[in-house]
């Protein structure tokens, strides 16, 4: 006889069924819905500076237009975050001398204290001399035509990193501003001397910064690396490679992390470098004997000694980089407000404060929500980094821009930066290759096995580099394109 079936049971295993069902879905709609929280906090970002330029301006005429053009800025300033900022702090994250949540709060950080503080420079209304103001007469026409360079520029660089390729955020504008005037005003208006200095620095700079990078980390391997007794080379190097990045990192924040508090020419920016340097060398040599007691004769005992200086010239990098870089977001937005209060343009304009919030709060909000994935891409996918390699990466960065700011060269941070990293990853499989050659004919190997030897990652060099020569020409096609149809709409002839 069988025993008697509870009616309920049925009706429980099928509450059971639906309870699971229930919780799948919430634990789907959580996975969804979390890729949406970025985009949704940088949209409030943006409503927020559109409201606070309505505010500001009032019932000024012309303020809907300012209105836009704050929006429009937010944006670009959201981008240049996502972008651009990943050149400072990759290298140390890739080196995993800084978590990434610890690098996004340093870079935040500094790039809003570098933007507020030292940023905010005279800035050129139509993007340092690219287009002549006096070519865009019509006040209307002007600021369409910022309008479109700027939406072009950050529509460009939010293409850019979602593919994952860092690019340079000045040529952006540039190209913007290139293409926005010529069709303003035709191909007369563009500064062509200008533009070509900034078309050979795509070979310039990552070229400049490779060859640098390079030559650091050759000195390091042969002074430390590749000494037997690799303690005693670091007690006695490192220190000394310490006093030279707080030499060069203090005559980089001289000259472009500090211009706006004071006026410093290169003389004076590289007496302060020495100043800085040679006390710097001789603290840290008692800092370094402790930290390397008890430390194995190894590699990855040295890596630990360059860890701190790391970050600190990561953070470093990162105020002068927000110096410096806050002006391609929020400066055509200034000279829109400009136009807009003054009735037309001019040769330059000073950025309100009000705008240099919106630029600094952009960036460090577009590192936070966007940054990580050009951090991954820019640290650890191109090539293997450690802490010296970074360290190199971070040095040649701004003793490339000094040279080149000394050289009246037009160079960019990003191209240096990338190039940096390139030109680590090319050495050491340079320095292999001849190593086995050394040692063996290298053409025994098979071929897999040569092939597992390049250390940097030929796609994402395709890419990037593809990325970097696409900049200015695709920028001004569709910051020409922009500006007719705003125009259009605008009904401005």
């Amino acid at each position: 006889m069988s025993a008697p079936v509870d009616p309920n049971a049925k009706g429980i295993k099928t509450l059971d069924k639906d309870l699971g069902r229930i919780t799948l879905l919430e634990q789907a709609a959580s996975f969804t819905s979390r890729p949406l929280v970025g985009p949704g906090v940088a949209l409030i970002f943006i409503i927020i500076a559109g409201l606070a330029a309505a505010t500001i301006m009032g019932a000024t005429p012309g303020a809907w237009v300012v209105v836009i053009a704050a929006t429009v800025g937010a944006y670009m300033a959201l981008n240049i975050g996502a972008n651009d900022v990943a050149n400072n702090m990759a290298p140390a994250v890739g080196a995993n001398a800084i978590t990434l949540g610890g690098a996004l709060i340093i870079a935040a950080i500094f790039e809003t204290a570098g933007a507020l503080l030292a940023g905010g420079d005279v800035v050129g209304t139509v993007s340092r001399g690219i287009v002549a103001p006096e070519s865009v007469s019509d006040p209307q026409v002007f600021i369409w035509a910022m309008m479109a360079a700027l939406l072009a520029g950050a529509l460009w660089i939010n293409l850019a990193t979602w593919v994952g390729a860092p690019v340079s955020t000045t040529h952006s504008i540039v190209g913007g501003v290139m293409g926005a005037g010529i069709a303003a005003a035709g191909f007369a208006a563009v500064n062509w001397p200008v533009m070509a200095k900034i078309a050979a620095s795509w070979v310039i700079s990552p070229l400049l910064g490779g060859i640098m990078a390079a030559a650091f980390l050759a000195v390091i391997n042969n002074r430390i690396i590749y000494r037997d007794d690799k303690m005693a080379a670091s007690r006695t190097w490192v220190p000394i490679l310490i006093g030279v990045m707080g030499g060069v990192f203090a005559t980089y924040m001289a000259m472009k992390g500090l211009k706006k508090i004071v006026s410093l020419d290169m003389s004076q920016a590289l007496l302060i470098g020495v100043v800085v340097a040679i006390p710097l060398t001789l603290i840290m040599r008692p800092i370094i004997r402790r930290q390397s007691r008890g430390l194995e004769n190894r590699t990855k005992s040295v890596k630990v000694l360059f860890s701190i200086p790391l970050v600190f010239s990561a953070a470093l990098l990162s105020f002068a980089h927000g110096a410096n870089d806050v002006a391609n977001a929020v400066g055509p937005l200034a000279a829109i407000v400009h136009a807009v209060a003054e009735g037309g343009a001019s040769d330059s304009v000073e950025i309100p404060y009000w705008v240099m919030i919106v630029g600094a709060i952009g960036l460090s909000v577009g590192l936070m929500l966007f940054g990580p994935k050009l951090i991954k891409v820019v640290g650890s996918e191109i090539t293997r980094l450690n802490a010296m390699r970074a360290w190199c990466v971070a040095l040649s960065a701004a003793v490339v821009v000094i040279i080149a700011s000394w050289l009246g060269l037009p160079v960019s941070s990003t191209h240096i930066a990338i190039g940096s990293i390139f030109g680590v990853g090319f050495y050491r499989e340079w320095y292999h290759e001849k190593i086995l050659k050394v040692n063996r004919d290298m053409s025994s190997l098979p071929v897999e096995e040569r092939t597992r030897r390049k250390v940097v990652r030929r796609s994402h060099m395709l890419t990037i580099m593809t990325a970097w020569v696409v900049t200015v020409p695709a920028t001004a096609v569709l910051s020409a394109a922009l500006f007719f149809a705003a125009t259009l709409l605008a009904g401005v002839q």
